[in-house]
């Protein structure tokens, strides 16, 4: 039996009467890339924040790489690279010799220089942190979580401020830790984002655990999918309904812009398809639609995901 990286049974976190995490219990299974989804206030950067130590749980059990955050800091914190929103770092330094300082403190790091060519940063060696861009800082953030080479990296918004061409590194990096065996547990605003690179998701809701498996199993429990074309106006959709499997519903929902919903397969698509012809009906623009994500998570809380 494989031992997740991180383990939480039963986490209850509270600010005051507020109970910010409550009873949360799941895995992240190593090697692999999570996304930790939630609106504003739905517990997650509490979550995080135990897992990487910087909380007590006021109840239930953390383990990261079989391990107590809190009371096994100091021998976890080489084995973990954590990528905090605000860069955690000091606002005089200079970019380079930051990363170049955290690098120092690892046995056996990344390069620095790989890493800044890598992640666009040459030009902003000398810059004091205070003066970096949103995207820079980043960016910056993100090269101090991995330049020692970590089993595990926890990344808040990693791409938040990125243009689309960072935006893509950063995932194609993400992609390569992971090939390379490093598990990395990830938050982010960017519904896309998770569908892409995760591998498993976890969605809260105000401190519990709403739902959670690949993206392909949240967006296909319970869908209905959707093919859409266009055709000449007026087609007889009661036929055209009664070929089609039994639930299956056909609209025109404006003249010539037809909308079939149901259990979308290839058996189906073939059926509609066999139909057209045989009623000389060419279907133009046919396209098959599913839910998203972001579909998936609005109807679980009800919520945009920045609340």
């Amino acid at each position: 039996m494989v031992t997740p990286a991180v383990e939480i049974s039963g986490l209850v976190m509270r600010y005051g009467r507020t109970t910010a995490v409550d009873g949360l219990s799941l895995e992240v299974r190593p090697g692999t890339v999570t996304a930790v989804l939630g609106p504003n206030g739905a517990g997650k950067t509490t979550t995080i924040e135990t897992c990487e130590g910087y909380r007590r749980p006021h109840d239930g059990v953390v383990r990261v790489l079989g391990l107590d955050p809190y009371r096994d800091g100091r021998e976890l914190r080489p084995r973990v690279g954590v990528m905090l929103q605000e860069g955690g770092s000091w606002s005089g330094a200079h970019a380079h010799e930051m990363l170049r300082h955290v690098a120092s403190l690892h046995a056996n790091p990344v390069p620095p220089d790989a890493l800044i060519e890598r992640l666009g940063l040459g030009a902003c060696g000398k810059t004091p942190y205070r003066r970096l861009s949103g995207g820079q800082r980043q960016r910056l953030g993100l090269a101090m979580a991995i330049v020692g080479r970590p089993e595990l990296a926890f990344l808040d918004e990693p791409t938040a401020g990125l243009d689309p061409q960072a935006r893509r590194a950063t995932w194609d990096l993400v992609d390569e830790l992971r090939d390379s065996g490093v598990t990395v547990v990830l938050t982010t605003h960017y519904m896309d984002e998770a569908e892409r690179l995760a591998d498993h998701v976890h969605v809260l809701d105000h401190g519990r655990l709403i739902a959670s498996g690949s993206p392909a199993q949240l967006t296909s429990e319970g869908a209905e999918n959707t093919i859409r074309f266009s055709a000449r106006a007026g087609l007889d959709v009661g036929s055209l309904m009664s070929a089609l499997p039994l639930g299956t519903k056909v609209v025109e929902s404006a003249p010539g812009a037809y909308v079939v919903t149901g259990d979308v397969d290839p058996g189906l698509l073939a059926t509609l398809t066999a139909w057209c012809a045989s009623h000389g009906v060419m279907a133009d623009h046919l396209a098959v639609e599913r839910r998203t994500l972001e579909d998936v998570f609005l109807e679980l809380t009800g919520r945009e995901l920045r609340g």
